[in-house]
């Protein structure tokens, strides 16, 4: 999906970059290789003093989080949001993220992933023995400001219930779908079904936002919303810059300068041993990011 490396030949209509700079890049496909042809408009400068295996753990999971809420969700200082699948790898990232802009963050998790939660300052709804819309309608106001949604499904239309008004769902993902690890059939028609209808009450709604953010659309142009927009961005839709993407990928680069974010880097392995790094991703007993070093 990802990388960090060092520009050994340029294109002819390249400008802006030279040999040997150290480069960020999100390839989505064929990353794991010795050599990458990517877009220069693609391509992020890296200051030689950061860790590569650090800096490429923010270029996927990092830069969704950071584009999550301050492109689309265009969260402000003191807002509370809540976060499902909080203990997931973006859900984690998100936290550390929204503690730095000081949000109020609440995430759902499993029994076993309430401490991680805790330990990243979110407050942990244990999704298998508490209903998460009744825990935040228990807050101040009975809601929250904003809803990241990775599942989707009914929890999309349960999140929409649990927004203040000015609140703002963005739906993510489609972890709703799977059905002991796999892909559903019912689950992609109760998603689809699910989705449309969220999107239609956000429509709808003059007080509340219904807003869609596609990772794999970061390939095509980093489909994001505009900052200063308040046009809402249909589920599945929206403009894209690459310029964005830069921008946003160098405000991560100097939060991790300045240690204010700490991505965790679960095991460097050789290239050689893509194979076992799969393997590892496959079984989710990797805690953190699997970097492969040639």
């Amino acid at each position: 999906y990802d990388l960090v490396g060092i520009v050994e030949q340029l294109g002819p209509d390249c400008t802006r970059l030279r040999e040997g700079d150290r480069i960020a890049a999100l390839t989505v496909w064929g990353a794991d290789a010795e050599r990458v042809c990517v877009l220069e408009e693609n391509a992020v400068e890296v200051p030689a003093d950061l860790d590569p295996a650090e800096v490429v753990s923010l270029v996927l999971t990092y830069m969704t989080a950071y584009q999550l809420l301050h492109r689309t969700a265009k969260v402000k200082r003191g807002e509370t949001a809540l976060v499902h699948g909080a203990a997931g790898r973006v859900g984690t990232a998100v936290l550390e993220l929204g503690a730095v802009v000081g949000l109020r963050m609440y995430g759902t998790c499993s029994a076993r992933d309430v401490a991680a939660v805790e330990r990243l300052g979110g407050v942990a709804i244990d999704y298998q023995h508490e209903d998460f819309l009744a825990r935040v309608r228990e807050l101040p106001g009975k809601g929250v400001d904003v809803v990241l949604d990775g599942l989707g499904g009914k929890i999309s239309l349960r999140s929409f219930r649990a927004l203040l008004p000015g609140g703002r769902l963005v739906v993510y993902g489609h972890s709703a779908t799977l059905v002991d690890g796999r892909k559903s059939r019912r689950g992609w028609i109760e998603w689809y079904a699910a989705t449309a209808t969220v999107a239609l009450w956000g429509l709808l709604s003059p007080r509340r936002r219904v807003s869609g953010y596609r990772i794999q659309k970061l390939r095509e142009g980093h489909q994001v919303i505009p900052r200063g927009s308040r046009r809402p961005l249909p589920v599945g839709g929206g403009p894209r810059d690459p310029a964005w993407f830069r921008e946003d990928f160098r405000a991560l680069l100097e939060l991790l300068r300045r240690g204010e974010i700490h991505p965790v880097v679960a095991e460097r392995l050789p290239l050689a041993n893509a194979r076992r790094a799969h393997e590892l991703l496959e079984s989710s007993a990797a805690k953190g990011k699997l970097v492969l070093v040639p």
